[in-house]
């Protein structure tokens, strides 16, 4: 079972959902007695661009894996072998292991949101999707990009898609040089947060004070970090790795190729959208996927 971090958020999530599981309404309530505002109603009604900013994206998909996982166990469905979190959605992952409760988790993750908001000033840095190029060259112009500032990959998602992110002058040029090496796409995503990049250590060293302070246990279900592909132990190699995940790379292909080592035959996206569904089947087409986005999906995820 793996979970989405930011950019699978939409306005009108998991409404379908609600309508015939109340838990997830239950769960936005825990989360807006903590945030101080009803975030169900503004993940209903938008704004877009609110729904959007770090601050509030982050909570909001904190809290729509958990409500989606809340659902899975309510209908009745088969506790996972392993789990995996896609940046973010690790923290989904760790609390449907055991390891934190979901209140600890969201203020966590209140915190690191703030940070990675304020860790570089808007118009600063940015990401970039790539496709259609492998890792090395990706790798290689993002090291002759960074003449002129930081340019890094940070996301593995899939063979021949990869997420850059650093400086805007620095990225605009790896583009330029990305496109020349015969890149299908290289375009600049809507993001002012160059998430796992090294513009974030700062805000991943100043999330450890957070981290102290939750209570988190050794998972009772095996966790894949997406850092490294290799299961989280016991709760101070937890909260390093989670220090380190804010910028370091996500190596969402090593993860989900570690799980398929591990033993797993299907692989469930537990969460608002399907894009870790999609980039699990284009890493191994052989491993059936399903998703829980609505009434449909669910079932459908049930009889896998």
């Amino acid at each position: 079972m793996v979970f989405p971090g930011q950019g699978s958020q939409s306005v009108g999530m998991q409404a379908e959902l609600a309508a015939h599981y109340p838990v997830v309404e239950e769960t936005y309530g825990e989360a807006s007695e903590i945030l101080g505002y009803d975030l169900w109603r503004l993940v209903q009604d938008g704004p877009v661009d609110k729904l959007s900013e770090t601050t509030v994206t982050q909570p909001a998909m904190l809290t729509a894996g958990t409500a989606a996982y809340r659902v899975w166990q309510a209908a009745g469905g088969k506790e996972p072998e392993s789990l995996a979190g896609h940046s973010l959605g690790e923290y989904s992952a760790l609390i449907a292991a055991g390891s934190v409760q979901f209140p600890d988790a969201l203020k966590v993750v209140i915190r690191r949101s703030q940070l990675m908001q304020n860790a570089v000033p808007v118009g600063v840095g940015g990401m970039a999707a790539v496709i259609g190029l492998d890792d090395d060259t990706v790798i290689k112009a993002c090291d002759e990009a960074s003449l002129i500032g930081i340019a890094e990959p940070v996301n593995f998602n899939t063979p021949g898609q990869v997420v850059i992110a650093g400086h805007i002058d620095a990225l605009d040029r790896a583009i330029k040089l990305l496109e020349e090496a015969g890149a299908r796409r290289a375009l600049r995503l809507p993001v002012s947060v160059p998430s796992h990049s090294s513009l974030m250590i700062g805000a991943g060293e100043a999330l450890r004070e957070a981290l102290a302070e939750a209570d988190f246990k050794a998972p009772a279900l095996t966790v894949i970090a997406a850092s490294d592909g290799i299961a989280y132990k016991g709760p101070d190699d937890i909260r390093e790795r989670l220090t380190r995940q804010v910028y370091g790379p996500v190596q969402w292909v090593r993860t989900v190729h570690s799980m398929i080592a591990n033993g797993t035959t299907s692989i469930i996206e537990c969460g608002p959208g399907k894009v870790l569904a999609g980039l699990c089947r284009r890493i191994d087409k052989n491993i059936p996927t399903r998703f829980i986005d609505s009434i449909d999906s669910l079932n459908k995820a049930l009889q896998t």
